[in-house]
C-alpha cells in the first residue's frame, strides 16, 4: 500500500461550535484500488471511515478544489 496524498480540512463543529481539523489521506493498493481514509480529527470522539474508490472517484478526489475538499464525508 502507498500513500498517494493528505491533507488536513479545517471544519466548523455544529454541536460545539468550536474550529476542527480533519484529516484525509489517499491510498493505492494493488489488489484494492484506491482507498480513502477520512477521520474527524477529534482526540476524544474521533469518527474515522474507509472508503474504497475507483481511478475516477480518486482522480476526483485528487483535483478537487478547496472549498469542496470534505465532499467525500456526506
Amino acid at each position: 500500500m502507498q500513500l498517494i496524498s493528505s491533507r488536513r480540512v479545517p471544519f466548523l463543529d455544529s454541536q460545539s461550535l468550536e474550529l476542527g481539523r480533519a484529516k484525509e489521506a489517499l491510498f493505492c493498493d494493488e489488489g484494492r484500488g484506491f482507498i480513502l481514509y477520512l477521520s474527524s480529527g477529534q482526540p476524544l470522539k474521533a469518527e474515522e471511515r474507509i472508503v474504497f474508490l475507483d481511478l475516477s472517484e480518486a482522480l476526483i478526489w485528487l483535483n478537487e478544489p478547496s472549498e469542496d475538499w470534505d465532499s467525500f464525508w456526506a
